[in-house]
């Protein structure tokens, strides 16, 4: 490595905005993210070793479910972002406050979400898909709602925490939780463990207990002491109807973004779903393959969230810029590796799912998926930028132009081309992953081009206060005064 390479390399560790800046924050949260995907990884393959019917019903469900509580969850989650910049402006009184904002509306989310329970049947006959994977994935989402609002409320108290930077926390909770689902989910999908065997639907319910666990486990931590008398997260409890409205106009966009990007997969599996259970599993497996690398890159998004947040709130956005391409470097290096390893090595991603299923059915599955995985490879490079520059938008607070930009790609790039060339013209399973492919593509360059032009930096969520003028000394202000 020439010598002009290694020192910049050395300098861009150590500087603020530099790669340990981000490391500091990203590790534990890609720990955290990493768990989750292992969580669903698992979830997801002792399904496989139960049945195909099983595997084909789990992830529409399950991304239908998660589909409608993400307006709530990207709404909520947005906290983070008030919380850093509050933090960066020496505000931590104001914290308490954002965080309470956000569980107002997790108990909001979480009445919606259950409302849907007794919808289930109608929704999953109008999808259309087989009469013995359709009974499940009823099953599966209408217990999954069970767990939906503690799972809002947890990602608005994590959210606090990343916000601080204390992202450690963040860590261990995800960590015992997963550990938690995995053993419940073992237990009760094969009756093992002296838990009664119940399929797919033991796989529902340990992923609710999960979420109640999560819940408990942030609000015990943060009713603590030092945190209330810092932060006020007891004393701040009351609803600040401006501060809930202003959560209102910043999240709910990052909701719908959140929402409407997750819809648009939703609708992308539905339409999988009409070319029968081979295609739909394949696709499932790449996807949740694809989960393992994409849950980790989030964690480096929060952490640029989060340090572009602070930055702003300390007027900096010379630090916010840099510690974004800082993380952008580390997380395509990441990718770039990830994606060599589907070309590669594919068995080494798709075996665990055929271990124990029927070789004779699965045999079509691992040769399509082997092949879908090449699809993931191109995108998950593109999908690096929608990740890291998307993550830096929001942080700043240009959460509506990131809203226009999924509503744009995902109606016109996504599901309306995938619709007429799967179901109107007949076309396959690789047409429409084409469609997908272009979805994140689109949706990288993007982002990439809106956070090259430097509106965002800019913009800001929290209330700012105009410089006051001591009576003594008028040429002097005092901001804290």
């Amino acid at each position: 490595m020439p010598k002009s390479l290694t020192s910049m390399l050395k300098k861009r560790w150590s500087e603020q905005g530099g790669f340990r800046d981000v490391l500091r924050l990203a590790l534990p949260l890609i720990l955290s993210t990493g768990s989750w995907s292992i969580q669903q990884f698992m979830d997801r393959m002792f399904l496989t070793w139960y049945s195909a019917d099983a595997i084909a019903a789990a992830s529409p469900a399950g991304i239908f479910n998660f589909t409608v509580m993400s307006l709530f969850i990207g709404t909520a989650s947005y906290v983070g972002t008030f919380v850093a910049q509050y933090y960066g402006a020496n505000m931590p009184h104001r914290i308490g406050p954002a965080i309470w904002q956000g569980i107002y509306v997790a108990i909001i989310g979480g009445l919606f979400v259950m409302g849907l329970i007794p919808l289930a049947w109608p929704i999953f006959n109008a999808i259309g898909h087989d009469m013995a994977v359709r009974e499940q994935e009823v099953i599966y989402f209408q217990y999954l709602c069970i767990g939906s609002m503690p799972l809002i409320a947890a990602a608005a108290m994590s959210s606090f925490f990343s916000g601080i930077g204390k992202t450690v926390i963040i860590m261990w909770v995800n960590l015992a939780m997963t550990a938690i689902n995995i053993i419940l989910d073992y237990g009760m999908i094969f009756g093992r463990l002296g838990m009664p065997q119940m399929g797919i639907k033991g796989a529902a319910i340990a992923t609710s207990i999960a979420a109640f666990f999560n819940f408990f486990a942030y609000l015990v931590i943060i009713v603590r002491p030092w945190y209330n008398h810092t932060f006020h997260t007891i004393r701040g409890w009351r609803f600040e109807k401006e501060l809930f409205w202003r959560l209102v106009r910043f999240g709910v966009p990052s909701g719908v973004q959140f929402f409407l990007d997750m819809s648009g997969f939703t609708a992308f599996l539905m339409i999988m779903g009409r070319l029968g259970t081979v295609n739909l599993a394949a696709t499932n497996i790449a996807f949740n393959i694809n989960t393992i690398a994409f849950m980790p890159m989030l964690g480096f998004g929060i952490a640029i969230s989060v340090l572009v947040g602070q930055y702003l709130g300390k007027n900096r956005p010379d630090l916010a810029q840099k510690s974004t391409y800082s993380g952008f470097i580390m997380t395509f290096v990441y990718m770039a590796t990830i994606s060599f390893l589907y070309v590669a090595v594919p068995g080494l991603f798709i075996e665990p799912f055929a271990a124990r299923s029927d070789p004779w059915v699965f045999s079509g599955i691992w040769n399509l998926t082997v092949v879908l995985l090449r699809f993931v490879a191109v995108y998950s490079l593109f999908d690096t930028l929608s990740i890291v520059f998307s993550s830096a938008l929001k942080g700043a607070g240009d959460t509506r132009f990131i809203m226009y930009m999924i509503v744009g790609v995902s109606v016109f790039v996504l599901v309306i081309p995938s619709y007429i060339g799967i179901i109107v013209l007949g076309g396959g399973l690789y047409m429409g992953w084409t469609f997908a492919s272009l979805y994140v593509i689109f949706l990288g360059l993007g982002f990439l081009l809106r956070f090259l032009k430097g509106k965002w930096k800019s913009m800001r969520v929290i209330e700012v206060h105009p410089p006051a003028i001591c009576a003594e000394r008028r040429e002097c202000p005092a901001v804290e005064l």
